[in-house]
């Protein structure tokens, strides 16, 4: 098993990790800080597929994070990562915001209503009943259905609201059909994250606050993990699971000490 001080590459998640409701939380600043002096190789991932990674840069620089954007990783970016390897220069009818179109755009896809390759589902603040229901016949005519990310619900001010897996599902429900899920918890959104910054498994860890999707995929990608109690889970949460993660550590902050250490043998 690799022990954290073996550790070169660090993937981790964004809520309930590094900020909770636009707050940075604890040791954040100072852990981005030590990784960006010590030039250790980093990503922060999301499966929210609705800001590009400028957008979350600019957010969690009013958070007091300073990521530039180059660092920044989210299922849109995985989705985009993965169908160009699947189809270079395919097609697309999307059901999303400017993070995913500009991801997908920037992937050399075409968006289209006609006769699609894919149909491509992520979040969105305004889900149109007409858009959804251009999806159900375009899949039903032969397009190839895929899901950004599987969260079923998203936060926001007011309480929570339905996010790619609800809307999905539902699509579902009318076609028959299930959508290949790119982000967490598919280990693909981490080996995508590592082809990024050059990273190997063996020597990366990946710090979340979900059981359900980062610390499953963490080790389904064979990474070193480390669950962090700010966020979703808890002992009892942990407990429900028929597997663990490497590390159970109260928050980043627990990290911050170590880590000039671990920066002088990179």
């Amino acid at each position: 098993m690799t022990r954290r001080d073996e550790i070169e590459c660090w993937l981790t998640d964004m809520d309930g990790v590094l900020v909770h409701e636009n707050s940075p939380l604890p040791g954040a600043a100072e852990l981005i800080q030590n990784w960006t002096d010590a030039g250790t190789p980093f990503l922060v991932l999301t499966n929210n597929s609705i800001f590009t990674p400028r957008d979350l840069s600019a957010r969690l620089r009013a958070s007091g994070l300073i990521v530039p954007e180059e660092r920044i990783w989210t299922s849109a970016l995985a989705t985009a990562d993965f169908l160009k390897s699947q189809a270079p220069g395919g097609t697309a009818f999307v059901i999303g915001e400017v993070g995913l179109t500009t991801a997908l755009h920037e992937a050399g896809f075409i968006m289209t209503e006609t006769n699609p390759d894919y149909v491509v589902v992520g979040e969105t603040r305004n889900y149109s009943f007409e858009a959804i229901t251009k999806a159900i016949r375009l899949l039903l005519a032969g397009a190839r259905f895929i899901a950004t990310n599987p969260d079923a619900t998203g936060p926001s001010a007011d309480g929570p609201m339905p996010a790619t897996g609800a809307i999905a599902a539902l699509i579902s429900k009318a076609t028959g059909m299930e959508p290949y899920v790119v982000g967490k918890p598919n280990p693909m959104m981490f080996r995508s994250a590592m082809n990024k910054i050059g990273a190997h498994s063996e020597n990366t860890a990946m710090i979340g606050d979900r059981m359900d999707t980062d610390i499953v995929a963490g080790i389904e990608a064979g990474l070193h993990t480390i669950l962090v109690m700010t966020g979703i889970s808890d002992e009892a949460e942990v407990r429900r699971y028929p597997f663990r993660p490497d590390e159970i550590i109260s928050g980043v902050h627990e990290l911050v000490a170590r880590e000039p250490l671990l920066s002088d043998e990179v």
